[in-house]
Order: C-alpha cells, then structure tokens, then sequence
C-alpha cells in the first residue's frame, strides 16, 4: 500500500490520511470509522489497523476514490517525533567529501519544523546561498522498538518513502555538529506516500536517483550502503526508543553540488526531482526566502 497524508483541494487545512492506487486516494476515515485519522495514530495503532486499511480499500469501489489532481498531498508523516539521518553512508559519497568510510553511523537530527511534502518549495533561506540537495532512502518505524537485532530490525518498519536531506553547506560546516545546516524550514521534503514494507522486502536493492531540469545529478542503488537499515535500527533502538512514525534516513551516494567542479547549489527555479525504486517520485520547486 501507499499511504498518505492529504487534504481536499477545497478544504486545505482538513488533512486526513488515506491510500493511494491508481491515481485516486482513499479517505480512510470516509470508508472505515475504526480507523484512527491521522498518520501517527494510525501507524501506533499496529498491524491491526494496517490489515483493516488494507481490507477496506480492497473492498472499495473505484468511485469511491478521490482523484489524485483534486488533492494536496502533504509529507506522509507531516510531524515525525524523531528525524534520525546518518552522514557518509555510501562509500562514493564519503570519497567525495574526503571523508574516510565510517566505522560506526555518523547519527545527526532534523526537525519536524522542516517537513515539506510533494510540489510544495524549498526554500533558499536569506543566509545562505550554498543549499544542496541530497537523495535518501528513508524508513518510517511502525512498532516501539529498544535493544532490537539486526535479524528482527525489518518486523519494526512500517514502510518506507524518498526524502531530500536538503543542506546550507555553510551552515552545516561552522562546527563539528551538522545538524544547524541540516534543519532549516523546507528542508525535509518528504513523500508522495510511505510504501508498506510488504510491498519492500530488500530495502537494499532499490535504483535511487535525484534530478534537476533533467540533468542526473546522483544515481545509485541501496546496496552500497555502508550501513544497512537492518544495521542502523539495530544500532539507534540500543541507544534510544523508536517510535511509531520516527524517521530513519540513510544517507546520500555521490554527486551533490559541494562536491562538484564549479559547485552546484540550488537555485530559484530549480525543480528537484528524486526517484528511487518501487517508492515513486518526489518533486519539489526551489524559491528564494522573499
């Protein structure tokens, strides 16, 4: 399944989460009221209300879908509790940034208050002009994980979504923690949907690749990460709880515009578009802060 997180074209602010097949949204709430209304609630809920979700939408009839153009989708999970992104994970973007192959994950944060979702702007902010961008394969947590094994860490993902670990390199590099350059406003574009991880058995294998004005800037696939997500939830759940809907965000490969000759920031204009395997597309337009 593809869930998301929309709102009526009419009514803007009325933001409810439903399932997204073949261009049209299923409003859970409209078709089964056991369903919790929002994306956090639904995903604490468990198994339970993922089977019924899966269940209902099954059963609907396709007039009971919403059209995909009638909607405004907004990050699947607009206000995750934890932001957890780890630095260096691929072997190629570590070279390019003379960084040597990390030993151990390189953990930083962002904050919810940097969540966008589909279409909606990146903003370049007025102190900075050195904004990147960076292609991640993100993975949502569905269950409370603590001490959790590499073998079991999958049983803990709900699913799965691209995110842009949108960076002012300026910023991120005035001290030896990274996370100020990291969480400006705009800078999580998440989405369109979380795909369930049934439907992602290796989260290892997926084709990844980010965009602008048709020129591939990055392009690789999952299984050259240093750090797998089996190995990652392992790791964060023996220092801290994971929680339903926490975001894990497992780094960028090689090409972003600080390693490159001239550098290649964002500019207004700019439409990033990123692509990974079997999760869909994520496009975000790039504005000036006015």
């Amino acid at each position: 399944m593809k869930l998301v997180t929309f709102a009526p074209r009419n009514a803007p602010a009325d933001f409810r989460i439903g399932i997204l097949r073949n261009d049209r949204v299923f409003d859970l709430r409209t078709l089964s009221q056991q369903l919790p209304g929002d994306m956090l609630a639904f995903l604490a809920a468990g198994q339970s209300a993922l089977s019924l979700a899966a269940q209902t939408v099954q059963a609907a009839q396709a007039h009971q879908g919403i059209p995909l153009d009638s909607v405004r989708l907004a990050a699947p999970i607009p206000k995750p509790g934890k932001i957890m992104c780890i630095g260096l994970n691929y072997r190629d973007h570590a070279n390019e940034s003379n960084q040597p192959i990390p030993e151990f994950p390189t953990l930083f944060a962002k904050y919810s208050t940097c969540v966008i979702g589909p279409d909606e702007p990146i903003v370049i902010p007025t102190l900075t002009n050195q904004v990147d961008y960076e292609v991640e394969l993100a993975a949502v947590i569905g269950r409370r994980a603590r001490h959790i094994s590499q073998a079991d860490a999958l049983n803990y993902v709900a699913g799965y979504v691209p995110f842009n670990d949108v960076s002012a390199r300026d910023y991120q590099m005035r001290t030896s923690q990274w996370t100020i350059g990291k969480t400006f406003d705009t800078f999580g574009p998440m989405g369109p949907a979380m795909t369930t991880s049934d439907e992602v058995p290796d989260p290892q294998s997926l084709d990844i690749s980010l965009s602008i004005g048709g020129e591939v800037l990055q392009k690789s696939n999952t299984r050259e990460l240093v750090f797998t997500v089996q190995q990652l939830i392992s790791t964060l759940s023996g220092v801290m709880t994971l929680e339903p809907g926490d975001v894990i965000s497992t780094g960028t490969p090689s090409g972003v515009g600080a390693a490159r000759t001239p550098k290649r920031w964002l500019k207004p204009g700019d439409v990033v578009r990123i692509e990974i395997e079997k999760l869909g597309v994520l496009s975000n337009p790039v504005v000036n802060e006015a």
